[in-house]
């Protein structure tokens, strides 16, 4: 197989989403996801929320279980706000970026006075943004939707593909799931040769971090921290 392999640190869902998306771009993408999602069970939530906000695609099935859908939703992204309308809710704005995006989206469009916001997110997620609203004057009830656990085992097949020399990049798609990935390459030889790859990142945030971890190849930066972007900066495989 000529140099052509693409390694997918993305967990389900969307790693499955992404893998296809790589391979009708030419390349062969080789599943070696950094976390493993766990829903996680929704405590207390406000009667009359003015508004949900999501950061992260992953929350949008606990969200759907727990609000009503005519709930007014604030996404981080449009990935993520896509995934909400399928999911059934009826009014959804997309802050197309990051958490700071989404809380001058917020800030934009909702009075303090309406209620109270409802952000669910992953664990140990959402802080920020939820801190940046309340100086806001906005009152934030934050829960916790998922959490993200590492995985621990370093695939057998990607390995190998590393061994043949068949891989020519991995992507991205935040700090937590890189710098988890990258403790999870065995020490040596194939840690090196890793670190030579060219990576894909969906943001400066997550080039900051693999630059951290010691990457010695190049890292290419998506224009617009989402899967699409990123996919863009891969490009395509041209033999």
């Amino acid at each position: 197989m000529p140099l052509r392999g693409v390694i997918i640190t993305r967990p389900e869902p969307g790693l499955s989403e992404t893998a296809s998306a790589v391979a009708q771009s030419g390349w062969v993408p080789v599943r070696a996801p950094a976390l493993r999602i766990e829903r996680c069970a929704v405590g207390h939530l406000p009667r009359h929320p003015a508004a949900l906000l999501l950061t992260s695609g992953q929350a949008v099935g606990a969200a759907a279980e727990a609000v009503s859908l005519s709930v007014p939703v604030f996404a981080v992204g449009n990935r993520t706000a896509q995934k909400a309308q399928a999911a059934g809710f009826t009014t959804v704005w997309s802050a197309r970026g990051d958490a700071q995006a989404l809380a001058l989206l917020v800030a934009g469009r909702c009075k303090s006075g309406q209620g109270p916001l409802l952000l669910f997110s992953g664990a140990g997620q959402g802080m920020d943004l939820a801190n940046t609203l309340r100086a806001h004057g906005f009152k934030v009830v934050r829960r916790v939707a998922y959490r993200a656990e590492a995985v621990a085992d370093f695939p057998a097949t990607l390995r190998q593909a590393l061994h043949a020399r068949q891989i020519a990049a991995i992507l991205f798609f935040s700090a937590q799931s890189a710098q988890n990935w990258l403790a999870g390459v065995p020490r040596g030889t194939l840690r090196a040769q890793v670190r030579s790859l060219r990576a894909v990142v969906i943001s400066d945030a997550v080039a900051q971090a693999v630059r951290e971890a010691g990457w010695l190849g190049p890292v290419d930066v998506a224009t617009t921290p989402d899967a699409p972007a990123m996919l863009e900066a891969l490009g395509a495989f041209t033999s």
